[in-house]
């Protein structure tokens, strides 16, 4: 079905939801009511580590207005094993243990108990009436000062996995990943040059605007109903239902629209205490998150050390790549160490390539994923230490990737056949454009980075129901975080041959429309916009059968074009005309599909940043931004441009200003917006855009993901950028102004 030809497919119509969301009605997580309403707060953990030895909640229940207050004894036993959730492993005793601590408390935020009452007030007050006794613990915040040998220990029977001797002893290494190819060795001696860096990245967060929230009402039939935002509620009711020892079947969940997430909704803290509150209240239950409480107490990306090592040879041949890859998973274990290992090389052919992956606890937060999880930070090593080889061998650093790039039929650092894809393609429009011409000035450096994420499939269903006038409605179970409901319209529209203002794409809940994954690993336009596709076929076959009842034919007879049933001999029928007859002819129409998405093709962007360094204060200013990728097909284009100055711009703001600060009590000092540097628009140039269309030949349309793509190259092209600028060599991010300022020094 991949094609040129297509009539709706690439337009840029306006997103169906806009219009509530600019006005103010769309309902967010916050934005529920219903009569009898409490409200519930959390109380949470003063220390970064330590025992708790006693919890006593009967002095808030005393208070008038409390009407319940429950901690980690109401929440039922949960199994220490790793099970199958959405795109990934989910121990769900530590997400539990996260959601209400059990033993101890392993960062400073951590929830132990909750209440709910009448006001918000009354709430904040009977906080204040909760016993806790703790046995304070030493802790360790620091990625490296976690590795060491007599580190502070988050889990007693935490043993590193992965080892090929296991050592014995417990660690907050949870486990070591080994992959390789080829023989190391050899390809070293190979080469004319070699170069080892090591790059560390701090802790940021995802920096969405709207907090967790959730509104939960337990009825005395045991169904529990719950609305909330997030990046999937079916996910929301699986992890729910496991935390909450309840079948899936008796929780509805109802998604809010969602004010951002960027991975970092793609699990839950409120929903099940809101429940246990429900639950003993006998009334539905409000929680809602302050800015604090989502810094310091959901999940950040990962902090991370990546050292590196490549040699190549003087004409700019990639011969060995090595290196190893630490990322922070916070307080329990879980990092995307391991994707981002899979990710570093594989823009890349080398024969001989490995990485060691760690997964490392430390007395923070739990991380959680954002964009693509782990990549960002292992591209930052790899492409850094690429710019600095193209340098030293005289080359141009986009020729060089040029020479290396994969191509198709190759095969990937982590194993797979790439199909169709590209990545040369899109190095050949960066260098082609009209800023990597442009002469640089004097304190001015340009830097250069290819990003790439694998995409996902995984489980969509859709339904399409056409109404009596012709109108169309697509339901979905994907929250529409980057306008999929515009894309699904756009793809639905294709299919039908109907304008895509005749169609209402709307998400519903998890009892009304069949199983979706999560929106994330930029699964959604492929997937959920396949199911859509399939269920359009259906109809479309349903459509030209209706006809030809109509007309007393055979429905083979009968074709579909333009939204009309039509056929030799006979007047055209619209999608209208036909289901204004429906009754006479089978009933309503409606069809749905289902789907395991196979074939997501792979995402590759490059990106070039030109900065200038104020070399009295160490002030960087970035003056262009280009951001290249392929999109395979963009179903809508202005979306997918969202997607690739949205990845740059978060990407800019991790590598210049932002950055978890913690004291020595391991406390977060920093943990509200006005104190936590992101950029807004006064700090930001224009992002140019280049979509490169590729199609992925395992889609009908020849779509790819594309939202983790865009953050994956940012990091090192405004890293690299600001070391050519100054002269010197910055690996620990953020290029701040004192870390910029005290490089100039140094190389002066």
């Amino acid at each position: 079905m991949a094609s040129d030809n297509y009539k709706y497919i690439g337009t840029r119509p306006i997103r169906p939801d806009g219009v509530d969301k600019v006005t103010g009605k769309a309902n967010y997580g916050a934005d529920f009511s219903l009569p009898g309403l409490l409200h519930g707060k959390v109380l949470r953990s003063p220390h970064a580590h330590a025992r708790i030895k006693s919890v006593d909640v009967s002095a808030a229940l005393k208070l008038p207005g409390v009407l319940a207050a429950v901690y980690s004894a109401d929440l039922p036993p949960t199994a220490d094993e790793l099970k199958a959730a959405s795109d990934a492993q989910t121990d769900f005793l530590d997400l539990s243990s996260n959601i209400l601590a059990r033993d101890k408390v392993l960062y400073h935020g951590h929830a132990i108990a909750a209440v709910a009452a009448t006001s918000e007030r009354i709430a904040q007050q009977a906080l204040a009436s909760i016993k806790v006794e703790y046995e304070v613990l030493p802790h360790v915040t620091d990625l490296a000062a976690a590795m060491a040998a007599d580190a502070p220990l988050l889990h007693e029977d935490m043993f590193t996995s992965g080892l090929e001797e296991p050592s014995g002893r417990a660690s907050n290494i949870a486990s070591q990943t080994t992959m390789a190819r080829g023989d190391l060795e050899t390809g070293f001696a190979e080469a004319d040059i070699t170069v080892e860096r090591t790059y560390c990245a701090p802790t940021v967060h995802q920096g969405y605007i709207e907090p967790h929230a959730c509104v939960v009402d337990c009825n005395a039939a045991g169904q529990i109903n719950i609305w909330c935002s997030s990046q999937g509620h079916f996910m929301v009711r699986h992890y729910s239902s496991v935390v909450l020892g309840v079948d899936v079947g008796a929780i509805k969940v109802t998604p809010a629209e969602i004010g951002g997430g960027f991975g970092g909704k793609t699990t839950i803290y409120l929903e099940p205490v809101a429940a246990l509150l429900s639950r003993q209240a006998g009334r539905p239950v409000k929680m809602v998150m302050t800015r604090e409480e989502v810094f310091r107490a959901s999940g950040p990306a990962a902090a991370s050390i990546v050292k590196v090592k490549i040699g190549a040879t003087s004409e700019g041949r990639i011969t060995a790549m090595d290196g190893e890859v630490v990322l922070g998973a916070g307080a329990f274990k879980g990092s995307p160490a391991s994707t981002g290992a899979m990710c570093m090389y594989a823009p890349y052919n080398c024969a001989n390539q490995r990485t060691v992956a760690l997964d490392v606890v430390t007395n923070t937060a739990k991380t959680a994923a954002y964009r693509a999880p782990g990549a960002p930070q292992a591209h930052l090593a790899v492409e850094c230490v690429l710019n600095e080889i193209a340098a030293k061998i005289g080359m141009d650093p986009l020729d060089l990737r040029l020479l290396n790039a994969v191509d198709e039929g190759d095969r990937a650092f982590h194993g797979a056949k790439y199909r169709t894809i590209g990545l040369k393609e899109t190095l050949l429009q960066a260098k082609a454009h009209p800023n990597y011409a442009i002469p640089l000035q004097a304190s001015q450096g340009r830097g250069v980075a290819v990003g790439f994420w694998f995409n996902f499939g995984l489980q969509s269903s859709a339904t399409i129901n056409v109404h009596e006038s012709g109108k169309i409605t697509v339901i979905t179970g994907s929250p529409d975080i980057g306008g999929s409901r515009a894309s699904m319209a756009l793809m639905a529209a294709e299919v039908l041959g109907i304008d895509p203002d005749n169609i209402k794409p709307i998400v519903a809940d998890t009892d009304s429309v069949g199983f979706n994954d999560l929106t994330g690993g930029s699964r959604t336009t492929f997937a959920s916009g396949w199911a859509v596709i399939k269920a359009a076929e259906k109809l479309v076959e349903d459509f030209k059968a209706r006809a030809a009842a109509l007309w007393e034919i055979d429905s083979a007879d009968v074709q579909w074009l333009d939204g009309q049933a039509v056929a030799a001999g006979q007047t055209p029928l619209t999608l209208a005309d036909i289901a204004a007859k429906a009754e006479l002819t089978g009933g309503p129409l409606s069809a749905t599909a289902s789907l395991t998405a196979k074939g997501a093709g792979p995402g590759f962007a490059v990106n070039f940043c030109d900065v200038e360094v104020d070399r009295e204060t160490g002030k960087v200013d970035v003056l262009r931004f280009t951001a290249v990728q392929d999109a395979g097909k963009a179903i809508h284009p202005a979306y997918v441009e969202g997607q690739m100055e949205g990845g740059a711009v978060q990407g800019i703001g991790w590598a210049l200003n932002e950055e978890y600060i913690y004291d020595e009590d391991g406390i977060l000092q920093n943990p509200g917006f006005l104190d936590y540097r992101m950029p807004v628009a006064s700090d930001l140039p224009m992002i140019d855009t280049v979509i490169v269309e590729v199609p992925n030949p395992g889609h009908p349309y020849g779509v790819r993901g594309v939202g983790e793509t865009p953050i994956c190259a940012p990091l090192p092209a405004v890293t690299s950028a600001v070391n050519n600028a100054i002269g010197g060599l910055i690996t620990e991010l953020p290029l701040s102004p004192p870390r910029v300022l005290a490089e100039i020094e140094a190389v002066q």
